[in-house]
């Protein structure tokens, strides 16, 4: 499968202390095919979600160092691979990009069981489809800079306009506030995120958006 022209603009991307999961290769964890792998991963997706329009984007800030940064997969860590590809139809190897234990990641453990409960046809991306790092720790995470969400909401412009959701959820005040500043042409609903003891507020805001009753606290 040949990579999705915009998997290849996010892929372009270089910044300082910045893990582009689609270009470059981690040592200590990523299997020697990683790149390639996880860019083609995206590309499916991207070609299936792009065949009808979608009902949303649901947009978190980065990627994170236990998450994305393995998957190249947004909101997604190792446990949830297949959930992922699951929604859109599709069987990806059976092998996953990185070597050794399947990490979990807090923040997709929550959005994967509400994604559970949905039919929806939703994509996940970030405002910076990378992951940021601090300084000489590329296991940790970091808020990307004003020069980097620019790039990110070009890239989040050209999405929109491929997949033409009906709306936008942001998870998070970051997440929204750089959709109000690229889109005025749909809805842009903001949910807490699920970290720093938001994860019951996001829950019930999910359900009553996707309009189903089940009591939040028996999901889990």
């Amino acid at each position: 499968m040949k990579i999705h022209p915009f998997v290849e603009a996010v892929a372009s991307l270089q910044f300082e202390d910045c893990f582009n999961p689609y270009s470059d290769r981690c040592e200590v964890h990523d299997r020697r095919d990683a790149p390639h792998r996880r860019a083609i991963a995206l590309s499916a997706m991207l070609r299936r979600a792009a065949e009808e329009p979608v009902d949303a984007i649901w947009i978190g800030r980065d990627l994170g160092y236990r998450g994305g940064r393995r998957t190249g997969l947004a909101l997604t860590d190792d446990i949830h691979i297949t959930h992922h590809a699951r929604r859109w139809n599709l069987e990806l190897s059976q092998e996953r990009p990185t070597k050794g234990s399947a990490l979990s990641e807090r923040t997709a453990a929550v959005i994967w069981n509400m994604l559970e409960h949905i039919d929806a046809r939703i994509f996940l991306w970030n405002v910076f489809p990378l992951h940021p790092h601090e300084a000489g720790d590329p296991f940790s995470n970091r808020q990307h800079n004003a020069y980097e969400r620019r790039a990110g909401e070009e890239l989040l412009q050209q999405l929109i306009v491929l997949l033409r959701p009906e709306r936008i959820v942001a998870i998070g005040n970051d997440a929204a506030a750089a959709a109000q500043r690229i889109t005025n042409s749909m809805p842009v609903f903001c949910v807490r995120h699920p970290s720093y003891g938001g994860q019951r507020q996001f829950q019930e805001q999910i359900a009553e958006l996707y309009g189903y009753s089940a009591r939040v606290g028996s999901l889990f």
